[in-house]
């Protein structure tokens, strides 16, 4: 039985991707600040991240799935502390826990890593200049790793959502996810199931010539 590590794993696409990989017959040991998560603890944290790593041994499938939407306002009203925590936790902290996972899957000569970024890392959204850079962030470290680990067994891909049902936009102010939402032309917001369904595909062994690769879910907003 394979081994997926899901971090952000107890609620929104996470909690989504953790339920549809334990019925694809898939081991999920989640990553979360939730108390109920298997393995309670906060990315950002190198130290918590390697020892949790070790741990819990070899992991087949990373989904990096935890993430904050950061400030909503102007560029120029965000201030350093809020910029900061942005991308230590959307870049940092995948960085830190992709990190300690893949030299495991090389050296198994397996392994998948699927990364959420979103259509804000691609068009850039109003208002949320950090969320939107960070995302943007992802997505070039992704490409950059699928290069890297192209001949290894091992395939990282990114999945850029639109605008998702889910706690996290809870947080956004009803005036962006207003406009967010407006530019989806199927007009409707998407849901969790229906990434954590791509995310199942990616994480599999029918997913096999795709690395560094960027995956829109959209309902047809995405133009490139």
């Amino acid at each position: 039985m394979r081994r997926a590590l899901i971090t952000g794993g107890q609620s929104g696409l996470g909690a989504a991707c953790a339920a549809r990989l334990r019925a694809d017959g898939v081991e999920v040991v989640t990553f979360d600040l939730s108390p109920e998560a298997d393995v309670p603890l906060d990315i950002t944290d190198p130290a918590s991240v390697a020892v949790a790593v070790a741990k819990i041994g070899p992991v087949d499938i990373l989904i990096n799935s935890a993430g904050i939407v950061g400030p909503n306002k102007p560029l120029w009203e965000v201030s350093l502390e809020e910029w900061r925590r942005t991308f230590d936790v959307n870049v940092h902290g995948l960085f830190t826990v992709t990190r300690a996972v893949v030299p495991g899957m090389i050296e198994a000569g397996w392994g998948r890593i699927v990364s959420m970024a979103s259509m804000a890392g691609k068009d850039g959204n109003p208002n949320l200049s950090a969320y939107s850079a960070s995302k943007a962030a992802v997505i070039g470290l992704t490409k950059s790793l699928g290069k890297e680990l192209a001949k290894t067994g091992v395939l990282t891909n990114a999945i850029a959502p639109a605008v998702i049902q889910t706690p996290m936009n809870s947080t956004t102010s009803p005036e962006v996810l207003a406009h967010i939402t407006s530019l989806i032309p199927m007009g409707r917001v998407g849901t969790a199931e229906e990434v954590a369904a791509l995310v199942s595909w990616l994480s599999s062994d029918e997913c096999s010539f795709s690395t560094g690769a960027v995956y829109d879910i959209s309902g047809g907003r995405a133009t490139y």
